[in-house]
């Protein structure tokens, strides 16, 4: 293709027809192409190399630059956009490596037309610049609870502000490559992670750092003011040694179980500058310390220590630090970037099988392909067992491994084989099968490491390599990678959610203890159709094939974790239960049904018909058949019940057109259920009663205010409460509560005493 349409002797009226020809070529025959082959890209490709192919496709063949029918292109564009929406999507590039087309035909399919200016200017505006790390909703949680320092621009696409800032943002990434991690979230192809993440202007950037909320940047949009706000976060200590620190500060190191990264700065060679430093401080933190040597000054300890030109070694804990050639393992340096370890790390895979023993939470690096390192963490435990394993693509600089090795020398994942594979074994496994040119499979590891911590001593975790262990995996019927499954003696459960620490641990949780009742024929009738008069029942009609059944499987059982004590949640599987599906006259699946509080009045039933089968759309889909608990005002009764009254109240002004308030009315019912008895929940609408909202000071919607009464009357603007989560507001209130009680306890005290 690339010669045809090559310039070269071929005038241009030729080279459009054989254009036109070639795109309805294409479009006859790219129906029998798999997905990976209509975009030029391999099984193994990357989130972002799969964007950049389609980008590249979409370029070369838009009939804005080229004269190609356009309903011969919007047939293209659709088989095209059908395949880059299931490929970039890691549930649905997963279900299509298992099941193939079969596995996606309840799926929504692609085929929106674009300019060209789109594809060029607008599609993924950072996927070509390699400092800056594209993330979407399966890498995004991995990425910022990894421990390291991220800031991340969310953008859109279509946004002229987000264009604006590009520029800066590119050169910004460059100046601080290493110090921390840039990323970008493109919200036009994430929208339900920006949704989550509280996203609504453009563009919006945080610093996400563990331990930590994360921080939005408020500040003018030049690379310098960028600069200084992210330095404030990142905390490291170099330590300039000497004749009279030295030998003690590598002792007490060493004692402590910390080795020492220490650059010697020379005339000659290439000395890493303060700024490298102070990143691999930050990196290295709890794992190394970090120092440097002047040899302009400190000659005769640099001649010791047999250093003639600039250089940096490592020195393990007990190591001899009079020959770096015996006690240091060298770090090379080339153009100032930091690549990769010295061959005194470096072994084949042959050589790390003949290892004995090992120094424990030592780094090991083992050479997989010619282009390409793995690196492994092991413990000497006499068995080798590796606990964890990286694969880098594009650059592979010190600060990923270092960052890999302090996430992992904690974590407890085993590396199996067909020595140590979990049998009908006491305790339960958790089993990840993976390739290592799988990207889905790389994400998802620095995840299980986190879930390991959580789980450790109730849970074994473990990895397989399926290229190396083709047999073990053929036998557990693995077609898919990542395939995680756990193993609990005779019982076997696949997860099928997404990859995150959170929802690994919420999957184990639910295993010990179902969130969701199954149920059969006769328990339907038993706990649904004779429920109490109170109860609200939330039924899941699926079948076990279904695409869309499976994607709703994990929301399912957290919107039950997060309904639990307000509405029973189950689900009847049509598969086994056929006949009894039919007489429900269930026509489809997923069928959501919702079974209200029996009355004269209500419904048998409530079928849900929205676009989001998230857990927590369904939420608050359910919680709006929830009888009212919360009090409507008008300005009168506001006046004797809130202002006059004493009790204490808690209000939210709103109004009926408004999307967020509609979004929080939900939640205020379960506010109002959390503390009655204690607070008294209102709403005043300020559509309808506009006066009385503007003497309460309110100037967005929805606001939440609580005016508590301590004796007097109470304070007419009431008190702003900055949330809008039941549960962050009811311990607001509770402390206010406490602070109240304590006060009237100390006013009786010196009452008591002044009589």
């Amino acid at each position: 293709m690339e010669f045809l349409l090559s310039k070269g002797d071929y005038p241009t009226s030729f080279r459009r027809s054989l254009l036109v020809v070639l795109v309805c070529v294409m479009v006859l025959v790219c129906t029998d192409q798999d997905y990976y082959s209509l975009l030029g890209v391999s099984k193994e490709a990357s989130s972002r190399e799969i964007r950049q192919a389609f980008k590249k496709l979409a370029l070369k063949l838009h009939p804005d630059k080229n004269q190609v029918s356009s309903n011969v292109w919007l047939h293209f564009l659709g088989l095209t956009n059908r395949a880059y929406e299931v490929l970039k999507d890691e549930d649905l590039r997963k279900k299509y490596d298992k099941y193939g087309e079969k596995g996606l035909e309840d799926q929504q399919q692609g085929g929106r037309y674009e300019s060209w200016h789109y594809y060029r200017y607008d599609f993924g505006i950072y996927d070509d610049d390699p400092e800056i790390i594209t993330l979407d909703r399966g890498e995004f949680d991995a990425a910022v609870n990894s421990g390291e320092l991220w800031f991340v621009n969310f953008y859109s696409p279509r946004c002229s502000h987000c264009h604006d800032l590009a520029p800066t943002w590119r050169e910004f990434a460059k100046e601080m490559d290493g110090a921390i991690r840039i990323g970008a979230v493109n919200c036009g192809d994430n929208r339900m992670l920006c949704r989550i993440k509280g996203i609504n202007s453009y563009p919006s950037l945080y610093v996400f750092k563990t331990g930590m909320q994360p921080v939005k940047y408020y500040g003018d949009r030049s690379k310098e003011s960028l600069k200084n706000f992210a330095m404030q976060y990142v905390t490291s200590t170099v330590t300039e040694l000497w004749a009279g620190n030295f030998v003690n500060a590598i002792e007490t190191s060493f004692a402590s179980g910390l080795g020492w990264l220490i650059t010697f700065c020379a005339e000659r060679g290439d000395c890493l500058s303060y700024q490298t430093r102070l990143k691999l401080a930050g990196m290295l933190e709890g794992l190394a310390n970090v120092g440097w040597m002047d040899c302009g000054t400190q000659g005769e300890l640099c001649d010791n220590l047999d250093i003639s030109s600039s250089t940096t070694a490592y020195f393990p804990p007990g190591a001899t630090i009079n020959n770096k050639e015996k006690g240091g393992v060298l770090v090379r340096v080339v153009s100032k970037k930091i690549l990769y370890l010295d061959k005194a790390m470096a072994m084949t895979k042959e050589r790390i099988n003949d290892l004995q023993t090992v120094p424990e939470k030592h780094i090991g690096l083992q050479y997989i392909h010619s282009s390409e390192f793995c690196f492994a963490i092991y413990k000497a435990d006499g068995k080798n067992d590796f606990l964890s394993t990286l694969f880098f693509e594009g650059k592979k600089i010190l600060y990923d491994i270092v960052a890999f090795a302090k996430e992992s020398v904690n974590s407890h994942v085993i590396t199996l084989g067909p020595q140590n594979f979990p049998g009908k074994e006491k305790e339960p496994w958790l089993v990840d099968f993976f390739a290592p040119w799988c990207p889905p499979c790389r994400a998802l590891l620095p995840e299980l490491r986190k879930a390991s911590k959580h789980l450790y001593g109730q849970l074994k975790f473990g990895t397989l390599d399926c290229t190396v262990h083709e047999g073990l995996c053929n036998m557990h019927n693995i077609r898919a990678y990542p395939t995680t499954v756990v193993f609990n003696q005779s019982d076997v459960h696949e997860y099928e959610g997404h990859h995150s620490a959170e929802q690994i641990l919420e999957f184990i949780e639910d295993l010990r203890n179902p969130s969701v009742i199954s149920l059969t024929p006769e328990t339907f009738v038993e706990l649904v159709e004779r429920r109490k008069r109170e109860e609200i029942w939330m039924v899941d009609f699926y079948a076990p094939w279904c695409g869309p059944c499976q994607a709703l499987m994990p929301e399912w059982k957290k919107m039950a974790r997060m309904l639990n004590g307000l509405i029973s949640v189950g689900s009847v599987d049509c598969q086994k239960f056929y006949s009894f599906c039919h007489q429900e006259n269930v026509r489809g699946y997923p069928e959501i049904r919702l079974f209200p509080q029996k009355s004269s009045t209500a419904h048998q039933y409530y079928s849900y018909n929205g676009w989001h089968r998230d857990s927590y759309s369904l939420r608050g889909w359910a919680l709006g058949y929830l009888p009212q608990v919360s009090v409507d005002l008008t300005p009168q009764s506001f006046t004797e019940k809130v202002l006059n009254g004493k009790d204490h109240w808690v209000i939210d002004f709103y109004a009926p057109w408004c999307g967020p308030c509609q979004n929080f009315a939900p939640e205020f019912e379960i506010l109002a259920r959390a503390i009655k008895g204690k607070v008294k929940a209102g709403k005043v609408d300020c559509q309808a009663y506009g006066q009385t909202c503007q003497s309460a000071d309110i100037r967005a919607y929805p606001t939440v205010k609580f005016y508590p009464y301590q004796g007097t009357k109470v304070n007419a603007l009431g008190e702003y409460i900055d949330s809008r989560d039941a549960k962050g507001i009811a311990d607001i209130l509770n402390e206010k509560l406490e602070a109240i009680q304590n006060k009237g306890k100390r006013k009786k005290s010196r009452n008591k005493d002044e009589l």
